[in-house]
């Protein structure tokens, strides 16, 4: 299984960048996908994630109304629209897979399995 991450730089705030994520080696439309990022030194945390049928999505309460989740399961790729990027938003982003889970979830040991991470930095 291979998830690799892409779309990061370097964006002025209010910005707008476009992660996708794409899949090899899975049923793609078997799974959850989330997004998570991470910053030195710290754990990383949920930002958003989306159902194995697109219909269900869930964000964390910093990205509300800023990000878009959002996934094609012809292309096995599922995407992150961040709009009105803030400089907390810098973070080494990740995407990954938890198959089949029953919630769309925000818990980290829930997927199975994870990429690589882009970094997105958001200058002031």
């Amino acid at each position: 299984v291979q998830l690799q991450a892409s779309g990061g730089g370097v964006v002025q705030t209010g910005g707008s960048l476009r992660l996708s994520c794409a899949a090899s080696g899975l049923t793609f439309s078997s799974y959850n996908m989330g997004w998570f990022r991470q910053t030195p030194g710290k754990e990383r945390r949920f930002v958003a994630a989306i159902s194995y049928g697109g219909g269900i999505t869930n964000y964390a309460d910093s990205v509300k109304g800023r990000f878009t989740i959002s996934r094609d399961n012809a292309k096995n790729t599922v995407y992150l629209q961040m709009d009105s990027l803030k400089p907390e938003d810098t973070a080494v982003y990740y995407c990954a897979a938890d198959y089949r889970g029953m919630v769309v979830t925000s818990q980290m040991e829930e997927y199975d399995y994870w990429g690589q991470g882009t970094q997105v930095t958001v200058s002031s």
